[in-house]
């Protein structure tokens, strides 16, 4: 008699949180149909077909376990067994203290291990609402949702989905970079595993030269908004540069282009603003602009970037660019377990719930995969303390944040409960770390 065959899961949307979702589920022996739109429905940010592409930075930011909280998520997705913080790691790049990836290599290897596992079927095809037969599904779109699925989860939510605009920051060929002005340097010399404190090219700006390019992005064409997104607000952690610049001329001096911590060596002296540049492929051919994501025309990009002092002959790999990001008002419309509270059958998964950034939305589908998987397999899986950086985003997400008021968020120790400790600053971070990575010792053995 031939072995009884379980049910896949379906998976919606291979990003980062569709891909650990995948990846955690087939671990468990547990089938998956992993459905990708790309490349038979385009998005106006992707430019591969690559599961995992990073369409942004190709920094995860922090990987500092102990005194940052989005370290310690790394650190809990590692202890997890998480795919894209192995894949992160393998194609990491020297960024300082933050954890950079040569953003094709890195979604290279998550494509590659998925497609090759013997669980996961993939289909490339757009999916505006998941089948009837579908009994168990992970909707982890994105914030580049399709309009076909977003009008579904408006009108079975009965939630207006709420959108903001996120920016893309250019990317430079290195070999332009004039050197003879701009010099390496990370912030206070820090630098990362086995690193030198070298991680970034630094162009400086004196005043007289920063207030003229401040003039310039301020005065600059930018792209102009349809009718519909008229009134969409921006995520405060990813403004385009021109919105800070609009903001007041000195914040971008007090922002991305903050000076301290770094030596002019040509003068010996701190300059009065900072351009600074990371690494963003393992060639090192290529270099992007930290924290300039931008909203100005192409012709205008290159027009004002190359003010910058060593950018003058600067030759882009890629300009910067605009796109709106959609989530649903998860407080609101979801369980503790990730469901749909309208539809059990549903789980969502990723930045569509209202987190922040590439490592939270992988850990939403990390969780959403395990729970999956568990329900699948009819087992039960005790909650996630919110003491733990996964727990805590869980519990922002499906009820600790005022659903009348949610926006979307990154991970941060402000999520955390209060530890009973007389430490402060940066030795109260290091106890709630330790509390954090314990309580996930507990839960992992449980789970």
């Amino acid at each position: 008699m031939s072995p009884v065959m379980t049910a896949p899961i379906h998976i919606v949307g291979a990003g980062l949180a569709g891909s650990e979702a995948a990846w955690q589920i087939v671990q468990r022996g547990v089938p998956v149909v992993l459905h990708e739109m790309r490349p038979v429905s385009r998005t106006d940010a992707h430019s591969t077909d690559q599961f995992a592409e990073l369409v942004c930075s190709n920094s995860f930011r922090s990987d500092d376990a102990l005194y940052n909280a989005v370290g310690l998520l790394h650190e809990e997705m590692r202890r997890c067994g998480s795919l894209i913080m192995a894949a992160a790691d393998r194609h990491k790049l020297p960024a300082g203290g933050a954890l950079a990836v040569d953003r094709d290599g890195f979604a290279g290897e998550v494509t590659a291990t998925l497609t090759a596992h013997p669980l996961v079927s993939v289909v490339r095809e757009e999916v505006a609402w998941p089948a009837d037969d579908w009994d168990m599904t992970i909707l982890a779109t994105g914030p580049l949702t399709g309009q076909a699925m977003a009008e579904e989860l408006r009108r079975r939510t009965g939630e207006d989905s709420l959108a903001f605009f996120d920016a893309i920051a250019p990317i430079v060929h290195r070999e332009s970079i004039d050197m003879g002005i701009a010099w390496l340097q990370s912030r206070y010399d820090k630098a990362g595993p086995g690193g030198d404190g070298a991680d970034y090219i630094n162009c400086p700006l004196e005043k007289d030269g920063y207030y003229a390019f401040i003039d310039a992005l301020l005065s600059g064409e930018k792209t102009e908004f349809k009718e519909w997104e008229a009134n969409t607000p921006y995520f405060e952690g990813c403004l385009p540069i021109e919105v800070m610049a609009g903001r007041g001329r000195d914040t971008l001096r007090f922002g991305p282009m903050k000076p301290v911590g770094l030596t002019d060596p040509r003068t010996g002296r701190r300059p009065y603003a900072v351009v600074q540049l990371r690494q963003d492929n393992a060639l090192g051919t290529l270099y992007n602009l930290v924290g300039f994501q931008t909203k100005l025309k192409y012709g205008e990009q290159a027009r004002v970037f190359r003010m910058i002092p060593g950018l003058g002959g600067a030759e882009f790999a890629r300009l910067g660019g605009l796109h709106r990001n959609t989530f649903i008002n998860s407080p609101k419309v979801l369980t503790s377990d990730l469901k749909l509270k309208s539809e059990p059958r549903i789980r969502m998964a990723g930045q569509v719930t209202g987190v922040e950034g590439y490592v939270e939305s992988a850990a939403i589908g990390l969780i959403a995969g395990r729970l999956a998987a568990a329900e699948r397999q009819g087992r039960s899986v005790p909650p996630l303390q919110p003491t733990t950086a996964l727990g805590a985003l869980i519990a922002h997400i499906t009820g600790g944040a005022d659903a009348r008021t949610f926006q979307p968020m990154n991970v941060n120790f402000g999520l955390f409960p209060e530890i009973d400790t007389t430490d402060r600053g940066r030795e109260r971070k290091a106890a709630l770390a330790r509390r954090a990575l314990s309580d996930l010792e507990a839960w992992r053995e449980a789970a």
